[in-house]
């Protein structure tokens, strides 16, 4: 038998981030039968905004580094929230958006920095649809926000 998520990731426990306090009056999660929609996270790396505009000072390379940060974030909220990530069935969505000069063509660039850890991760249970889309501005002038929708 395999290992579990969490007996295999035993030395990314230094790699999660703190479960971050909430921005605004939201709640963790929504959850409607097996599945559970997590509330958005920005790129944030050593307690710090990871901000700027992809395009305009910021590389395709420093996009995909805080997506993969976002979903560190995300995975220690669904690990803090569930107890284990094995009791993650799939990662379903994930919607992410990129601080972006306007046409920059990118943004999927920059969000395979989320989705290669998912699948990385989880294998194909992190294999998910998803939307990369370009914005004028994030939270905070956050590089990076991501959302996703998993199946517990």
């Amino acid at each position: 038998m395999a290992a579990g998520i969490d007996t295999r990731f035993t030395d990314w426990a230094s790699l999660f981030p703190r479960c971050p306090s909430l921005a605004a009056t939201i709640f963790r999660r929504g959850r409607s039968g097996k599945l559970c929609i997590w509330p958005a996270s920005i790129s944030i790396r050593d307690g710090e905004v990871i901000a700027g505009t992809a395009g305009a000072g910021r590389t395709i390379d420093e996009g995909y580094a805080a997506a993969r940060d976002c979903a560190l974030i995300q995975l220690a909220v669904l690990k803090t929230h569930l107890g284990s990530l094995d009791k993650v069935k799939n990662i379903v969505t994930v919607n992410g958006y990129v601080n972006a000069v306007a046409g920059f063509p990118d943004s999927p660039k920059v969000i395979n920095g989320a989705s290669d850890l998912f699948v990385e991760v989880f294998g194909d249970a992190g294999r998910h649809a998803r939307t990369a889309i370009g914005v004028p501005a994030l939270p905070r002038n956050a590089l990076v926000e991501l959302q996703m929708t998993v199946e517990v």
